[in-house]
C-alpha cells in the first residue's frame, strides 16, 4: 500500500470563549496519499477550516498529531502551501509581484525567481496579466493569482480553503474545470474544504465527510468517476447519486 503523504492521527481542538470552551474538532483521523485529491465537507461550524489550519502548521492541536512524510508537523511548511476563501492580494503590487512576494520573502535570486513566476502565471492561464493590479482582475482571476502565489515555491500539498465560495455559480463551475486542468498538469496533492456538495464530488477522488460541532469524521467516501471530468457530468446520473450519498452522510 502506498504510504501517505500527510496523516492525521486523532486531532482533537478546542477553543477557548467567554461562553465556555468549544470543542472544534474531536479524534478526527485520515491520511491522503501523494498526488490525490482530496474534499472536506460538513454542516456549517464543523471545524473544517480549523482542521485546514491545522493541516498547514499554523494551529497546533490539543491532541494528536499531523505527519507528513511519517514525521510530525511541526509549524508550517515550504512544503505545504495555503490558499484561503479570500485572495488577500496586495492592492499596490501587479499580479506579477504579488506572486513574487514569497519568493522574495526567501531571498531567491532574482533571475529565478522571475522564472518561476513566469511558469506559474502561464500554468494559471494569467501571464497577460501579470503587469495588472488586483482591482483591474475578476474575482475568479484573483483567486488564481492566489493559487500562482501558493504554487510558485513548489510545494507538494495544496491546502485549498473554499476557495472559490465567494463566486458566482457560473463562474464557480468553470473554475473548478481551471482547477481539476491545473491539478492533473502539476501533479500536487490537494486538499480541499468545501461547503458545496457538487463542488466536492466533482473534483475529488474522495470526500472526508465531518459530523457537526465538534467534528468528526462521519465518512470518507470514495468517487469513482472517471478522469479527465466535464462540466457535463454535474448532470450525469451516477454523479448525482454520489452526491446524494455524500448529503446523506452529512445529515
Amino acid at each position: 500500500m502506498t504510504e501517505p503523504i500527510l496523516a492525521v492521527e486523532r486531532l482533537c481542538k478546542q477553543f477557548a470563549s467567554r461562553n465556555g470552551d468549544i470543542h472544534a474538532l474531536e479524534d478526527i483521523s485520515f491520511s491522503v496519499i501523494m498526488g490525490e485529491f482530496v474534499c472536506i465537507v460538513g454542516p456549517s461550524g464543523c471545524g473544517k477550516t480549523t482542521l485546514l489550519r491545522i493541516l498547514a502548521g499554523l494551529i497546533e492541536p490539543d491532541q494528536g498529531q499531523v505527519c507528513l512524510h511519517e514525521q510530525p508537523l511541526r509549524g508550517p511548511q515550504s512544503k505545504i502551501g495555503v490558499v484561503f476563501q479570500k485572495p488577500n492580494l496586495m492592492p499596490w503590487r501587479t499580479v506579477f509581484d504579488n506572486v513574487t512576494l514569497p519568493l522574495q520573502i526567501r531571498r531567491l535570486p532574482a533571475e529565478e525567481a522571475k522564472a518561476r513566476v513566469t511558469a506559474v502565471l502561464k500554468m494559471v492561464g494569467l501571464l497577460d496579466f501579470a503587469t495588472a493590479y488586483p482591482r483591474e482582475l475578476s474575482g475568479g482571476m484573483q483567486q488564481r493569482v492566489a493559487i500562482a502565489r501558493a504554487l510558485v515555491y513548489d510545494p507538494e500539498i495544496l491546502l485549498l480553503d473554499e476557495p472559490f465560495g465567494a463566486l458566482d455559480a457560473l463562474t464557480r463551475e468553470h473554475l473548478n474545470h481551471e482547477l481539476l486542468q491545473l491539478w492533473q498538469a502539476s501533479g500536487k496533492t490537494v486538499i480541499m474544504v468545501t461547503h458545496n456538495i457538487r463542488e466536492a464530488v466533482f473534483l475529488s477522488g474522495r470526500v472526508v465527510v465531518l459530523t457537526k460541532r465538534p467534528g468528526r469524521v462521519a465518512d470518507i467516501i470514495p468517487i469513482p468517476l472517471p478522469r479527465p471530468r466535464p462540466e457535463s457530468l454535474f448532470y450525469d446520473s451516477e454523479f448525482s447519486a454520489l452526491a446524494y450519498k455524500v448529503r446523506q452522510a452529512i445529515r
